[in-house]
């Protein structure tokens, strides 16, 4: 692990920077709100530093970062999903948090099952291949592409009800 005053490789810097941007996306995408997938794409980068001595050999270093900011995201959904149980059976506190988002497509994946939702994300926003997305979600090459295309239908079905509530 590297120390506070160790000086960041250039490598690891140059990696850093190509990716963050595209990496908070992907996070967007994920959980629906952009701190918290800044959070997430913060703490993914912290862990890419303190394994980048391992990290720097392998060929497939974006799609092990996207790897750990999805286990992250899982993690905190995990944890999101226990505070509303929690919620449920002891009322909830005085003040709640609004996790909202004006953006369309935010809105569309948020609508898509989970595990649609995080095969179209990786598949089309992150562009990782089918089976880099399957080792991210833990299944079959075969179950990513049936949910990447489930995704994708549904995506339309729901971008046909938003025109047709439009033109209403």
């Amino acid at each position: 692990m590297r120390g506070p005053d160790e000086p960041v490789d250039a490598e690891l810097a140059a990696f850093c920077a190509e990716h963050h941007a595209r990496l908070v996306g992907l996070l967007v995408l994920r959980v629906g709100d952009r701190h918290v997938a800044e959070e997430l794409a913060q703490d993914a980068l912290v862990r890419l530093v303190e394994k980048w001595d391992r990290v720097r050999r392998l060929d497939a270093r974006w799609p092990w970062l996207v790897k750990v900011a999805v286990n992250l995201s899982t993690s905190r959904w995990r944890r999101r999903a226990a505070e509303r149980r929690a919620i449920a059976r002891l009322g909830p506190p005085e003040e709640s948090e609004e996790l909202g988002s004006s953006l369309a497509v935010l809105d569309l994946v948020g609508r898509l099952p989970p595990r649609q939702a995080t095969a179209v994300v990786l598949r089309h926003y992150a562009l990782l291949s089918v089976n880099e997305t399957a080792e991210i979600m833990r299944c079959r090459p075969g179950t990513v592409k049936a949910l990447s295309a489930q995704g994708r239908a549904r995506l339309r079905e729901l971008v046909v009800e938003e025109v047709d509530d439009v033109g209403r």
